[in-house]
């Protein structure tokens, strides 16, 4: 354990810090941030790479990988992975090389998250579309494997048992940092791991309340299969996700151009931004009771913005490194 010492180090928890609004205040909601975006290790001089919900899924995997004496990770993601980025980095700072089996063809040149992981001693591994499919048969990872080398294998977006075991840590550091639970907990959804494990630490207190970052009414089944129990204190959100994954509208990236200014912190276009703009919207349709508490996770992925910048040609504004 003494390789991950950092990963344990209580100093390294994130702050859960008041959120002032008028919109709260007006109604008499309480608000907290999670501030898991600052939940990070610094890379390459870059802070944004591990952090956020993606240290919680990582970290009892590279302590598994380790105990199971594996050199090397492998896992799936597309071009701008969040967890891509993550795994890259991870592997730098405790010494594990890195496999990112991505979506699609080679971009040429490599958009910043590809770079960064890269830079990182990634290997890049592309496959089309049609095989990506794929990447959960056996028979499809057998030949991976056989590829790259004997790997790790995580999940795509890092979503298993021992991801739930990182995220459910969320549940006791929220209620030892406010010093009780809220009533609601409001977090993004993508794969839905990070609420899964999130229930399943709080076993059936408080109310969670999940956003879906993608079209389609998927959620609750997903989340479901990562249970075993359900203790039903959650609802998942499917009509905040401004046309699909990856998808905005003008007014989502108003909304986050103007969010540092007003609040004091980032979000981004692809998870976080549609957590806050869900969130204030349910508040000003009188769908989040007066006098209630809440929290909010900000799950991180801030160095999504640099390649949705580049990809659309947005100015959206970057914490300073």
């Amino acid at each position: 354990m003494e390789r991950f010492q950092d990963l344990f180090d209580p100093g390294q928890e994130s702050p859960l810090v008041s959120f002032q609004a008028d919109w709260l205040r007006e109604r008499d909601i309480r608000c907290w941030v999670k501030r898991d975006d600052l939940l990070a290790l610094p890379v390459k001089g870059d802070p944004l790479a591990f952090s956020g919900n993606k240290w919680r899924k990582l970290k009892w995997n590279l302590v598994e990988a380790a105990r199971q004496g594996h050199q090397q990770l492998l896992s799936f993601g597309g071009a701008f992975s969040n967890h891509i980025v993550a795994l890259a980095a991870a592997g730098y700072l405790f010494g594990f090389q890195t496999v990112g089996v991505i979506r699609g063809e080679c971009p040429e040149p490599l958009n910043p998250s590809l770079a960064f992981a890269k830079k990182c001693g990634m290997q890049l591994h592309f496959i089309s579309r049609s095989d990506y499919r794929r990447k959960n048969e056996a028979s499809f990872q057998q030949v991976l494997q056989s590829q790259v080398g004997d790997s790790y294998m995580i999940p795509e977006g890092g979503s298993n048992a021992l991801a739930l075991k990182g995220t459910a840590e969320l549940a006791d550091t929220i209620k030892r940092q406010l010093g009780e639970l809220p009533e609601g907990i409001h977090l993004c959804c993508g794969t839905g791991g990070t609420a899964a494990g999130l229930i399943q630490g709080l076993g059936g207190a408080s109310q969670v309340f999940g956003y879906s970052v993608l079209k389609g009414d998927f959620h609750e089944k997903e989340i479901e299969s990562f249970l075993d129990e359900n203790p039903k204190n959650w609802h998942i959100h499917t009509e905040f996700h401004h046309g699909g994954y990856a998808k905005t509208t003008s007014a989502l990236l108003g909304f986050i151009r103007e969010f540092p200014d007003h609040y004091g912190f980032y979000i981004d276009p692809i998870y976080t931004g549609k957590l806050f703009w869900a969130f204030r919207q349910k508040v000003l349709r009188g769908q989040i009771p007066g006098g209630s508490r809440h929290v909010l996770i900000h799950s991180g992925g801030l160095q999504g913005i640099r390649g949705y910048n580049q990809r659309f040609g947005t100015k959206l504004p970057l914490p300073p490194t």
